[in-house]
């Protein structure tokens, strides 16, 4: 018996495909359904946690998948998805205590990849989940956008040529 494509996924992965799907025909406009979406994941999946920033970090992928496979599916654009996607998860992260930077990071790498799979372009992919982590970082505060800039600088390839060298005082 050949496994179909659908039972292969887990089920977040899945759940958030089809409430992306369900979200966009409901409202017609990808990234806030997207940002929505991934929120909603965050802290379905994640409320309870012990380690906030743990679970995160292993229910991203799940997530991440899920958002991409139903743009694809849709023939969303998959760059506004990536974006959109990690600016949802790092704001739910910061909303349950999370570590910002790590959950950025984790967002963003998941992102890129996932991106890459699905066909994108690695550094145009590399570009739009910097931006999402770094304007979520933005809209949390500024404690939250230094917190995000300093892990991915340090932490994903490609990031600082997307964030720029800090500004002069």
């Amino acid at each position: 018996m050949v496994e179909s494509k659908e039972s292969t996924l887990s089920v977040v992965t899945r759940v958030t495909r089809n409430a992306v799907i369900g979200a966009l025909k409901g409202t017609g406009e990808l990234a806030q359904a997207v940002v929505e979406t991934t929120t909603d994941m965050v802290k379905a999946t994640i409320a309870g946690a012990g380690n906030l920033t743990v679970a995160i970090e292993k229910r991203v992928g799940e997530i991440v998948s899920g958002t991409i496979e139903a743009a694809n599916e849709i023939g969303g654009d998959l760059y506004v998805t990536i974006k959109s996607t990690v600016f949802g998860i790092v704001k739910a992260g910061s909303e349950l205590g999370a570590d910002v930077g790590k959950t950025a990071v984790a967002a963003t790498e998941v992102a890129i990849k996932s991106g890459a799979k699905a066909g994108t372009d690695v550094s145009a992919a590399t570009k739009e989940a910097v931006t999402g982590a770094l304007e979520a970082g933005d809209a949390i505060g500024t404690d939250a956008s230094q917190a995000v800039r300093s892990a991915l600088i340090t932490s994903i390839k490609g990031a600082e040529d997307v964030i720029g060298p800090p500004p002069r005082k």
